[in-house]
């Protein structure tokens, strides 16, 4: 593992109000700029340009929360531009007109813009953000990267950059390089591996920034290293920004504590430095602003905290006849949102206790529905024909509409992780009167409290001890809370949705985002957006 002199923070001035390395300020009359990289996103406040409307890009929680802080940033009045990939064909744009004389027109037609994107052909014909094929997605980084560092930066001359995840790993070397503060923030623990020479080959000039970079081994210099000595990318993003965050405070304090043995070394070991210097936090993601039963289209019924009751019950019934479980609004239901992955969200554990819960319960007639895609959905069905329990659990594919409205008729949200470094649907059942069920680890552990209805605390069930046996636990004390008074079980339905729409927002999340802007740049945004 390679033992590399630190960059815990410091940066240089670029003469617009960024810190020294001596914590010297360098003060500019004019707005800060700030810059976002992200592979996704979900939508762009309509005054940053002519395409916002139609950006939306989405693979996961990154989409959102990248969306949120952009809007944010913009209500703010802040100089903030974005930069992604140009993905023509999920952008709605004409695929078929991809010469040089339409782009030239094209963006002529956005000269204030403040979306910048990232133009090349691997980008234009995608359906989905990331490829199936671990070969493609370096390549698709690569040529994001490349656009961003010689084309994005010296257009926008930023004052501030911040980039998401592994994709962007390169640009804080290069960020560091031109004294450009860079934030880069950790969504997930997923990596991948390149040489200087494949760096190279694809277009960026690596040999400007290379000493900025994470490798397999200690370098001994540019040339040995070049074809030999892998760079990581998820690390090098971390190494080399000046501030680190990830998307839980609890999910950061594993990571530097050395829990879960899947973490990197590398990536572990450099946010333990980040984490030292004072240079990490933990910030939450936060829900879609869709993600609100008020508002939400795909309801049968919209409702408040106030007027969950019956709206919830009606909704149940709806959800019931499409997933085809017998219809009745006074059964429990238990739903499950999350991508069917044993490696981290847990569903064999569902599966090792599921018939013996559902005969616990049987004269309840608890439901449980599954509308989620992956690896583990096969057992699923075969549980479902083994012991005939047509009417009492449903099985589907994922489907936006249909988890929405399972969020809205359910009285419980699933959650049972391994690991979570963040989550998002144990806020969103929080928000639509699902109560979740939870493994006590990461983001869970930072948005759920076990429930206490005698105190009129907490707001779900949450077991410590990863196993089936603590979900099942979990699971029946979810039934008896379903068991008490329905005055006093939707009394608490109401609190737990009240504090979830006051706490699981975006401005929340914003704001611990723009904090960390100001201790980067020694100055108050708001003040300088105003």
């Amino acid at each position: 593992m390679s033992k590399q002199k630190k960059n815990n923070g410091n940066g240089n001035s670029n003469g617009n109000g960024v810190v020294d390395g001596t914590d010297n300020v360098v003060v500019s009359s004019r707005k800060p700029r700030i810059l976002i990289v992200t592979p996704e996103i979900t939508y762009l406040p309509a005054g940053m340009g002519n395409m916002a409307c139609k950006l939306n890009a989405k693979a996961g929680g990154l989409a959102d929360v990248s969306a949120s802080l952009v809007a944010a940033l913009f209500d703010l009045g802040a100089d903030v531009h974005v930069a992604l990939p140009h993905y023509r064909r999920m952008f709605h744009v004409e695929v078929g007109q991809l010469i040089s004389d339409e782009l030239r027109v094209y963006k002529s037609r956005l000269p204030d813009s403040r979306i910048h994107l990232a133009e090349d052909r691997c980008f234009y014909y995608r359906d989905t953000v990331y490829s199936q094929s671990q070969d493609e997605n370096p390549k698709l980084a690569l040529v994001f990267s490349r656009e961003v560092i010689n084309n994005i930066i010296p257009t926008v001359q930023p004052d501030l950059i911040h980039c998401n995840d592994w994709m962007t790993g390169l640009i804080p070397a290069a960020a560091r390089r031109m004294g450009i503060p860079c934030l880069f923030t950790v969504h997930n623990i997923h990596t991948h591996h390149l040489t200087l020479a494949q760096i190279e080959d694809s277009g960026i000039d690596a040999a400007e920034f290379w000493n900025n970079l994470y490798y397999k081994r200690e370098p001994y210099n540019y040339e040995e290293s070049r074809n030999t000595n892998p760079v990581d990318m998820q690390a090098s993003g971390v190494f080399a920004a000046h501030f680190i965050n990830t998307v839980s405070p609890t999910f950061l304090k594993e990571i530097v504590n050395g829990w879960h043995d899947f973490i990197p070394g590398a990536l572990r070991e450099e946010i333990r430095n980040k984490d030292r210097a004072g240079c990490a936090v933990g910030i939450l993601n936060a829900p879609d602003t869709g993600d609100n039963p008020e508002t939400d289209s795909n309801l049968e019924v919209n409702y408040t905290p106030e007027t969950h009751r019956e709206a919830k019950r009606a909704n149940k019934v709806a959800f019931q006849h499409k997933v085809g479980l017998e219809e009745d609004p006074d059964v429990p239901l238990f739903f499950w949102p999350s991508r069917l992955d044993p490696a981290q969200k847990g569903p064999q554990l569902l599966a090792d206790i599921l018939y013996r819960f559902l005969a616990r319960h049987w004269r309840r007639r608890v439901q449980i529905a599954i509308v989620a895609n992956g690896a583990f959905q096969q057992p699923f069905y075969d549980i479902l024909r083994f012991h005939d329990l047509y009417g009492r659990l449903a099985v589907c594919d994922f489907n936006q509409g249909l988890s929405q409205l399972g969020y809205a008729a359910s009285d419980f949200t699933l959650v049972p992780s391994l690991f979570e470094p963040c989550g998002l649907p144990q806020m969103v059942g929080q928000l639509y009167g699902s109560l979740p069920v939870v493994h006590d680890t990461g983001g869970l552990h930072d948005t759920v409290e076990h429930i206490d209805a005698a105190a009129g605390t907490g707001n779900g069930f949450v077991f410590k001890v990863y196993g089936s046996n603590g979900l099942e636990w979990a699971m029946n004390r979810a039934m008896e809370f379903y068991s008490r008074p329905a005055e006093d079980r939707e009394a608490q339905i109401t609190r737990v949705m009240r504090e979830g729409l006051a706490r699981f927002n975006h401005e929340t999340c914003a704001k611990s985002y723009i904090d960390i802007y100001e201790k980067m740049l020694k100055r108050s945004l708001v003040r300088s957006f105003a």
